[in-house]
């Protein structure tokens, strides 16, 4: 536990709290008034007894919220588990339905998240990550450094919600062909944007750059694996915003050394929970997957922090406390997940 705040009966645990967090949910709970407790720890069976007294969680994205965990949550009387995030593939919402409430924040800056999409897209094509490094040794070489002009190439857009439509306007922007590829196409949309739904195949094909804006689920889990990449143009720079596990991690590095990929940009990786949001750089790397992508000059990892502006923060917090000021006031959850057999 690191500090509560306390302004009223209903208790709020915050769990893998980190400064940043603490800073922004306080400021934003002088609005709302929780009785709140921070802590640094991800919940997960280990430490889910510090939800003991608690009337609500809230977690993030490390979180293992499996069937163990909620049956602790509900023993304890825990009546609402609130996500501070999109994703809730990390909740069983199965062992969930009709024992304990669960709630999301659907949207809180699609902005953030395509904006760097984009930065990752520009930092591998024209080797920014590179040239800081060599410039501060006093090397101004442009050896290695050629890039390709983004206006008219073609960016297959995986996912066409609110970060994958904001993703489009961007890359419109730019001049770029625009592919896209959702379960569910928004027609009305793309006849709007005078855009182009094709199958994954065809967008494999196609695409010169390839971006990941889709939820993962049982059908996207892998989506990008050994099988996809051999289907896609020699050279493909593959981003990846969304979950780690939409991309098979050994199977990219595989494409890497043989440069079908010539590129990749992750903000998130498959096997993220042990090291992203934390300092590990005075520990030896233990995860070899990691530790080799990390090695290729033409991948770049950020930890899972295209979220992470001012604005999204405040979005967050203040749609997390409105949904549990909901839950209180027996008002219909609009961001509720919903278990669906």
């Amino acid at each position: 536990m690191l500090y509560k705040i306390k302004n009223m009966s209903f208790k709020l645990a915050v769990f893998d709290a980190k400064p940043y967090d603490i800073a922004t949910f306080s400021e934003v709970n002088k609005s709302y008034g929780f009785d709140v407790t921070f802590h640094k720890e991800h919940l997960d069976i280990s430490n889910v007894i510090l939800a003991t007294g608690a009337d609500a969680v809230c977690i993030f994205v490390n979180a293992v919220v499996d069937a163990e965990v909620i049956d602790k949550l509900c023993s304890y009387g825990v009546k609402i588990i609130a996500l501070r995030c999109a994703g809730f593939n990390n909740v069983d919402i199965k062992a969930a339905a009709g024992r304990i409430k669960v709630v999301r924040v659907p949207e809180y800056s699609p902005h953030a998240i395509a904006e760097h999409t984009l930065a990752l897209m520009l930092c591998l094509n024209r080797k920014v990550h590179r040239a800081y490094l060599r410039t501060r040794d006093s090397n101004f070489s442009l050896n290695g450094f050629q890039g390709f002009d983004m206006c008219g190439k073609t960016i297959g857009i995986i996912g066409t919600g609110k970060i994958g439509k904001v993703v489009i306007g961007i890359m419109k922007g730019l001049g770029m062909n625009i592919l896209a590829y959702d379960l569910y196409p928004d027609k009305a949309f793309a006849e709007r944007e005078n855009i182009k739904y094709v199958t994954l195949d065809e967008l494999y094909a196609q695409s010169d750059i390839i971006t990941l804006h889709c939820p993962l689920t049982k059908d996207t889990t892998y989506l990008i694996c050994d099988e996809s990449i051999a289907k896609m143009k020699d050279g493909v720079m593959i981003i990846n915003t969304g979950r780690g596990k939409l991309i098979h991690s050994k199977h990219l590095i595989d494409g890497l050394v043989s440069r079908k990929v010539g590129y990749a940009g992750l903000d998130v990786y498959e096997e993220e929970g042990a090291y992203f949001y934390e300092d590990r750089s005075n520990s030896i790397m233990t995860d070899e997957v990691l530790a080799r992508l990390l090695s290729f000059n033409n991948v770049i990892v950020t930890s899972h922090q295209a979220f992470f502006t001012q604005e999204a923060m405040n979005n967050i917090a203040h749609t997390t406390f409105q949904n549990i000021k909901d839950y209180i006031n027996n008002i219909d959850l609009v961001n509720e997940v919903v278990y669906k057999a």
